[in-house]
């Protein structure tokens, strides 16, 4: 294993989607066959979000054939070469302040500020439909 590996952490993949499955199906309480076919969904979603966390990059994978001949010195088990533009494009240093990741912060930030600036006229839609069925 590598010294630093920040993939391959499979122990935390299957406990972080065990108490993340369990906590849904608790709150959820599944009865019908479609309470358990969203479950089912929503497990396979986390099972996939941890596996990417903490496995392995589904994306490095694909490509590590081609990232190992063109990048014959690079660990890509370490954090930071699983940045592939980062690492790609030829940055140097820290990739969570490259460019391209604090463009995407920006992004994100923006789609809060998006979504935030949009929930008082979603509630209101919300409330005037409540109010026109309730008759």
């Amino acid at each position: 294993m590598h010294a630093d590996a920040s993939y391959g952490l499979w122990p935390l993949v299957i406990i972080n989607s065990a108490l993340f499955i369990f906590f849904a199906f608790s709150f959820v309480k599944p009865k019908r066959p479609t309470d358990w076919r969203s479950l089912g969904a929503f497990s396979a979603f986390i099972v996939a979000l941890f596996s990417e966390m903490y496995g392995f990059p589904l994306t490095i994978y694909f490509l590590s054939g081609w990232l190992t001949k063109h990048y014959p010195g690079v660990d890509f088990f370490a954090h930071e070469n699983g940045h592939l533009l980062h690492t790609l494009l030829g940055f140097k240093g820290d990739a969570h302040w490259d460019p391209l990741h604090i463009a995407s912060n920006i992004l994100i930030i923006f789609g809060l500020f998006m979504l935030a600036s949009a929930w008082h006229v979603l509630h209101q839609a919300q409330q005037m439909h409540f109010l026109a069925t309730s008759g």
